[in-house]
């Protein structure tokens, strides 16, 4: 019996994966960013957005990342702003206009744990995908 634990873990981890992907998949990453971003970074991720000029800061064009890395898009990197895990000034500890859309909520059982986290990496991963696709 417990040689079928890992097989069955792989298999109920990558089922909850497909669930997610398939939950956000109506939003993909430019509707993401247009939902979320574009206030501040502008629709085409320039920097010019309408909030921008409420802001004591300048507002970084997000089409120049790469450029910005020595021609390279720090994935990963980018991935930890989006998530939180790398604190970005201007948006404080929490991302406050994207709220909990890119946050696990609390959620009852392992199922909606699993399910929770694998949608909020889906949204995260299809947002940085579509930034990596807009550079210069």
């Amino acid at each position: 019996m417990l040689n079928y634990l890992p097989k069955l873990t792989a298999t109920i981890t990558f089922a909850c994966g497909l669930m997610a992907q398939a939950a956000y998949a109506d939003m993909p990453g430019e509707e993401q960013y247009l939902n979320h971003c574009a206030s501040c970074h502008g629709a085409q991720a320039d920097g010019n957005g309408p909030l921008g000029d409420v802001l004591n800061m300048s507002v970084p064009d997000l089409t120049t990342i790469a450029q910005r890395n020595d021609g390279k898009f720090p994935f990963l990197e980018v991935v930890h702003m989006v998530d939180g895990r790398t604190g970005v000034m201007a948006h404080g500890s929490d991302m406050p206009v994207w709220g909990d859309q890119f946050s696990v909520g609390a959620g009852s059982g392992m199922e909606r744990d699993l399910s929770a986290v694998y949608e909020v990496r889906g949204r995260i991963l299809s947002l940085v995908y579509y930034l990596e696709s807009i550079q210069k």
